[in-house]
């Protein structure tokens, strides 16, 4: 008989996500829903606002792409505008984007999906130096991996597990689950660099505020170009923010892809990350203009059904999203600039589903027949995408980008994989980590045009000219650390009339459309086996190899006041609790 599993929340995440899945007698899930629970928002607040402050109010969509956001809307208000930024601003926005996505991929990997991975507990058994030896077959620089090193690792564990909380940030997991597949040193291996990435994401933030002002919300974007005249004109910041990169790149390519390489070998055979994915479509778009005209990530379109052999060209006329499943008033499909933001919450229903210890519970379900989460369905042509690194590395790879093709091809070679094996889970997570390595190889080529191009031309700006009495549209579009992202604003009376982001969580974490198709969050957990219904990690990793982020997803606010929900900080430990 066939049971309900609900995983809520799913933690290690920017905003709040539960999944359900039911799972037959054989552990194999047939049916998959995945709900956004908790709404927020900014599209209705840009409305009447001057175009000039949209931008600052749409990077809080999210404490985490913060920058992404505020880029796109910005690009959005020019577009609109047509106003065309000098090559100097382009530039200064790819360094900063540089940062960010170093910044993203690192902190994802260790401190969101790494311990799907990794096992803590497995690694206080690890021998130090025979680990330290280990590392080197993954790099010939490896990253704190002395034996020294690893065996303060160690001791930290151990101090967590000593403590009255526990293990601290690694309590309450599911540490030696059947799906770990890493041997204890290259746990350990792991595991050091799960503390080193908290050191690289501060070094990474700082790189961000040379050129933003501050972090995570930077303030340096204008419409039109950005206003950090003095930094990039100062010997002293250009300096500060090559050395910090040059730390960047140093971890990427000595800790991050080795471990991932490490991964890819050990996971090789395992079920629950080379289960073929749902959704084969993916969805990219050019970033990083790394020289005039030139990107790092050039292709913009689309490929279906996994076939490499084609790639087309994107008609942004053809996106819309629907609420058929979605808590809004509005079900049929709306192009972005036509969005409607209009609440329609109608809750859960009473069921059952297995609980902690095995055991079947009473439970609030979702109601797959009704509307079930915050998020609404993006379609491109009644069509499902994937999109985010792998999406963006399958695109350009298909569409005969060199530097991405060799990159992929070398890890596949030195990982010994078949092609196909990047449409699984496995292949998304390294998916990111090429991505970061393309970044780290030829990110500073942005860095050093830009020296190039302030020796005969100083212009960071282009003025900001707007005629009240017409209307204009405009959109912002281009790759986020976690996919495609989109920003759309209509302009009437010198104000904005209409604004909707469509953004990477949307595509990947989309309910049930209309035609009954599934997003790729849910079609890529329909087969996944579940070892230990009481430990369902197989769920938890699928979902974390997409890097949600539901707080980008979901923006919408009461719009008469009313208290949604109270939260209290304990002062001693920091820790929030729902009350």
């Amino acid at each position: 008989m066939s049971k309900r599993v609900i995983v809520d929340p799913i933690t290690r995440i920017e905003g709040h996500l539960r999944a359900e899945v039911v799972v037959g007698d054989d552990g194999i899930v047939e049916d998959a829903f995945v709900s956004s629970t908790l709404w927020r928002g900014l599209e209705v607040i840009a409305k009447d606002r001057d175009p000039r402050n949209v931008a600052i109010l749409m990077q809080r969509i999210c404490g985490v792409c913060t920058y992404s956001h505020y880029l796109k809307s910005t690009m959005a208000v020019e577009d609109a505008l047509g106003i065309k930024i000098p090559l100097n601003a382009e530039l200064v926005r790819t360094l900063m984007n540089v940062a960010l996505f170093i910044h993203d991929h690192v902190v994802h990997f260790y401190h969101l999906h790494g311990v799907d991975w990794v096992d803590i507990t497995s690694a206080l058994k690890a021998d130090p130096a025979k680990a330290s030896k280990l590392a080197f077959k993954y790099s010939d620089s490896p990253v704190a991996t002395g034996e020294a090193d690893l065996k303060k690792t160690q001791e930290t564990i151990e101090k967590f597990a000593k403590s009255p909380q526990g293990m601290g940030p690694f309590a309450n997991a599911y540490w030696g689950h059947g799906t770990y597949r890493l041997t204890p040193e290259q746990n350990l291996i792991a595991l050091s660099h799960y503390l080193k990435a908290l050191e690289i994401q501060r070094i990474a933030a700082k790189m961000m505020a040379i050129f933003g002002g501050k972090n995570p919300h930077p303030q340096s974007l204008v419409i039109g170009g950005v206003s950090c005249v003095m930094d990039i004109l100062d010997p002293t910041r250009m300096a500060e923010y090559m050395e910090n990169f040059k730390k960047l790149a140093d971890f990427v390519d000595n800790a991050y892809y080795p471990d991932i390489k490490m991964a890819a070998e050990m996971y090789r055979d395992e079920p629950s990350v080379v289960k073929p994915i749902g959704v084969k479509n993916f969805m990219g778009a050019p970033e990083l203009m790394i020289g005039r005209g030139e990107y790092l990530f050039d292709a913009k379109g689309y490929i279906l059904d996994a076939d490499l052999s084609k790639v087309f060209d994107i008609n942004e006329d053809l996106i819309t999203e629907e609420a058929t499943h979605a808590w809004y008033a509005d079900d049929e499909a709306q192009h972005p600039y036509d969005g409607t933001t209009v609440p329609n919450y109608t809750g859960f229903v009473k069921g059952e589903s297995v609980g902690p210890q095995g055991k079947m519970v009473h439970s609030e379900n979702i109601d797959p027949k009704g509307k079930y989460s915050w998020i609404k369905a993006p379609r491109y042509e009644d069509k499902p995408m994937e999109v985010g690194p792998l999406a963006s590395i399958l695109v350009n790879y298909a569409n005969g980008n060199e530097k991405v093709i060799a990159a992929v091809d070398s890890f596949l070679e030195e990982t010994d994989l078949p092609l196909e094996a990047l449409f699984t889970t496995l292949g998304r997570t390294a998916a990111r980590a090429v991505q970061a390595k393309l970044i780290a190889k030829h990110g500073m080529e942005a860095f050093y045009n830009l020296i190039e191009n302030l020796k005969v031309d100083e212009e960071t700006c282009a003025p900001y000219v707007i005629d009240t009495n017409k209307e204009y549209k405009g959109r912002g579009i281009g790759e986020a650390p976690r996919g495609m992202l989109i920003h759309w604003i209509r302009i009437k009376n010198g104000v904005c009339e209409n604004y909707q982001a469509t953004v990477p969580s949307t595509w990947n974490a989309s309910p049930i459309d209309a035609n009954g198709v599934k997003g790729p969050y849910e079609a890529d957990l329909v087969g996944l086996k579940i070892k230990d219904l009481s430990k369902p990690l197989e769920v938890i990793r699928v979902i974390h190899s997409y890097d949600p982020c539901i707080a980008c997803a979901v923006h919408v606010m009461d719009t008469k006041g009313n208290k949604l929900g109270e939260y209290k900080v304990d002062p001693l430990y920091g820790g929030v609790c729902n009350a």
